[in-house]
């Protein structure tokens, strides 16, 4: 069989080259070719390029399509369009690359050829990259957790904000949580958004104790949790329209807010919003033209402060912050005071890890030999007791599976084993680290 003919497709006077158009990049329940997903971003081109235009972009890309693994690629390949810009950013680590802005439709054709099925724009402008201009607030729902509870927050959020003097713009994530973006002035340091971030998670979480949460570590979790993290530098979320990895090829869908109550999230796909788009247009369309101040969120800020809240946990890989507690999930901390013979109580959050494996069936797999060989403990296990964590590498994905033994007796807890499939992508990384240090 012949090699497939790239496809060249003329995009407002550019040359687009599209190379293995009939390639499947979802196979199951939806079949797509990577040419359709490349047509489905033309169709939308407005809304997604809203989101993108003049922001530096994170190339997440599935080049084995949409059920295969995906990576990270910060860097800007060697070999793209001399009409496509680029913007060098430096990270928490001390590094730099060259990141990819995609300002036209050509680029947004461009990148998709690349598999990023996924858009992920920092929050800044290529004009000024400490300055974000959004605050990004991630409605991310714990295992069990309801769809309608998403929504619930979400009407949280839109009144907080209000309250604030902020307008926030609703859309689903594509996947199980949704997003509300807030355009503001381009005035505060990425600490200070994420500061702003933080009270807004708090202040919601007052508001609605028994179905969100402001905590970061999953084994204090309940409910949805507002992960304020998403706002740190160098920490990217999906944007309008982008496409997911799921069988149905649902994307992330912007809304209005009165269609918040009763949305579905797999009303909103590929094959969908063409026509959705065609007959109401862009419901984000007038971000732009609303950005707000972060004064009174910073004023709440600082009334948490003074009321005895500090800084909340940062991600893994940022150095240790002024002012932030010790970095340890609290059933490690009870763990470490125990073999230092000040022994607290009892252990609430007792977790166990079972599965590490860039690949989740595997690691789910995992999971279900853990639950056969402990047979009596896995009965006692709630919903929200088995924590399936998506983590984020250099440049991939993985899947860790931990469980709360919480539920469990004393008598009946297993010991912590070896997880099986045991394959953390990010160990000898991390080990080298570690060693460099030393």
């Amino acid at each position: 069989m012949g090699k497939e003919a790239a496809e060249v497709l003329s995009i407002g006077g550019r040359e687009v080259r599209i190379t293995h158009p009939g390639k499947p990049y979802f196979s199951k329940q939806t079949q797509l070719s990577k040419l359709d997903l490349v047509l489905y971003y033309l169709s939308v081109a407005p809304g997604a390029l809203a989101g993108i235009r003049n922001r530096p972009l994170v190339l997440k890309r599935y080049v084995d399509g949409a059920e295969g693994e995906a990576f990270y690629q910060k860097r800007a390949p060697a070999e793209r369009p001399s009409w496509l810009r680029t913007v060098t950013l430096s990270f928490p680590s001390g590094r730099v690359a060259e990141e990819v802005v995609v300002d036209d439709a050509a680029g947004l054709a461009w990148i998709v050829n690349l598999g990023c099925l996924e858009l992920h724009p920092h929050p800044t402008r290529s004009s000024d990259l400490d300055h974000p201009d959004e605050l990004r607030v991630d409605l991310d729902p714990g295992p069990g957790v309801s769809w309608g509870d998403v929504r619930k927050v979400a009407l949280e959020v839109q009144a907080l904000l209000d309250e604030m003097g902020l307008r926030g713009w609703p859309k689903t994530s594509g996947s199980r949580g949704m997003h509300v973006n807030v355009r503001i002035e381009p005035r505060w340091t990425f600490t200070e958004v994420r500061r702003a971030a933080i009270a807004l998670s708090r202040a919601v979480e007052r508001r609605a104790p028994a179905i969100a949460s402001s905590k970061w570590w999953k084994e204090e979790r309940h409910g949805v949790f507002l992960d304020y993290n998403q706002n740190a530098k160098d920490r990217t979320t999906c944007s309008a329209y982008s496409v997911r990895p799921t069988p149905d090829a649902r994307v992330s869908a912007p809304l209005h807010w009165h269609e918040v109550p009763d949305c579905e999230p797999a009303d909103f796909t590929v094959l969908t919003m063409p026509k959705r788009f065609a007959q109401i247009g862009d419901p984000h369309a007038g971000m732009d033209a609303t950005p707000g101040s972060l004064d009174k969120l910073l004023d709440l800020a600082a009334q948490d402060e003074a009321a005895g809240l500090g800084d909340a946990p940062w991600p893994p890989h940022f150095r240790k912050m002024e002012g932030e507690a010790p970095r340890v999930a609290p059933s490690r901390a009870r763990s470490a005071a125990k073999r230092t013979g000040t022994k607290p109580p009892r252990s609430k959050m007792p977790l166990v890890t079972v599965a590490n494996s860039p690949d989740k069936d595997a690691a789910l797999a995992g999971l279900e030999r853990w639950k056969r060989k402990h047979a009596q403990a896995a009965e006692l296990l709630a919903v929200d007791d088995v924590l399936v964590d998506s983590m984020r590498g250099r440049s991939s994905t993985w899947t860790r599976i931990r469980v709360n033994l919480r539920h469990v007796p004393d008598a009946l807890r297993p010991l912590e084993e070896a997880p099986d499939p045991d394959d953390d992508p990010t160990r000898e990384w991390r080990a080298r680290r570690v060693s460099g240090r030393s």
